[in-house]
């Protein structure tokens, strides 16, 4: 089964226990949401959904968006730049991020090592592992010359400029 058949089949299911109707808007979201991939904001999508139905307004997409994280079919994600960016869960597989600070560019990575060095640690302080986010945060090889540095962007608030 695709992320997508497994992920409209996990949607139903929620929308059915919740008492929701099932409506087109959120079929053509959701599609719009995995045919995007990585991590998309609400605006990116907007904008990708509009090209198919272009009555469908921010506040759909922003509700619909936060249906698909509480479904358990996308995960919400803020690193630190004040925007919300959502991406697809698809079973069994988990990977971490480092974000550019100046740019905003999200890079994911697996690094098998990490991962046990992790459970190795947790371990040794009794802890029991059910879910981890790894975010590191640093500034892309591109510096000076990112192409989507902004002034604004180049401190973030909460986190030591480097």
């Amino acid at each position: 089964m695709s992320p997508v058949d497994e992920a409209r089949r996990t949607l139903e299911a929620h929308i059915r226990a919740r008492g929701l109707k099932h409506t087109r808007q959120r079929d053509e979201i959701l599609d719009a949401f995995f045919a995007v991939g990585g991590h998309v904001s609400i605006d990116e999508l907007l904008t990708r959904v509009q090209t198919r139905m272009p009555g469908v307004g921010y506040a759909t997409v922003y509700r619909t968006l936060k249906l698909f994280a509480e479904a358990g079919v996308a995960h919400e994600r803020n690193f630190q730049d004040g925007q919300a960016r959502y991406e697809a869960v698809v079973a069994d597989a988990h990977h971490d991020h480092l974000i550019c600070l100046d740019c905003g560019a999200i890079f994911e990575f697996e690094d098998p090592e990490i991962e046990r060095r992790q459970a190795e640690i947790a371990e040794r302080l009794g802890l029991s592992v059910t879910v981890h986010r790894h975010e590191i945060y640093g500034r892309c090889r591109q510096g000076a010359a990112c192409s989507r540095r902004t002034p604004a962007s180049v401190a973030t608030p909460g986190l030591p400029d480097a």
